[in-house]
């Protein structure tokens, strides 16, 4: 059976602080996140930038969180105001899947992976 993994990969800027959190975590700060995003599929999609079915899905689907947060992203933003969880890396991770997911076709199977910092990161996936 044919298959296609589509990666994608981009950064955003954002601060944040755990609530919480018995360290320096506690206070605000920022990162530089980097993002990867692997979508595969065993057929090919149509998007709405493209009426024939000829993607796994739109890489403007999936880099989303990149866009500043008066575009539904999280660039130059502050984390704790467009997360209702805590805002560890595990916990965006997993909320960047679920929106994604919102935006692509359901039998795509999706793994995030975030960096928090060039040497800490977390993937996330719902299988």
């Amino acid at each position: 059976m044919p298959t296609w993994t589509l990666h994608t990969v981009f950064t955003f800027d954002a601060a944040h602080y755990i609530e919480g959190y018995d360290g320096k975590c506690a206070n605000m700060h920022g990162h530089t996140y980097k993002v990867q995003m692997s979508a595969k599929s065993t057929v090919l999609h149509p998007s709405k930038y493209l009426p024939t079915a000829d993607m796994v899905c739109d890489f403007k689907e999936l880099k989303w969180p990149a866009t500043d947060t008066e575009k539904g992203g999280f660039d130059h933003g502050l984390l704790n105001d467009v997360m209702e969880t805590a805002t560890t890396a595990e916990r965006l991770a997993e909320l960047i899947h679920k929106r994604t997911m919102e935006r692509i076709p359901s039998s795509i199977q999706l793994t995030v992976t975030v960096w928090e910092t060039p040497t800490s990161w977390v993937e996330y996936s719902d299988e």
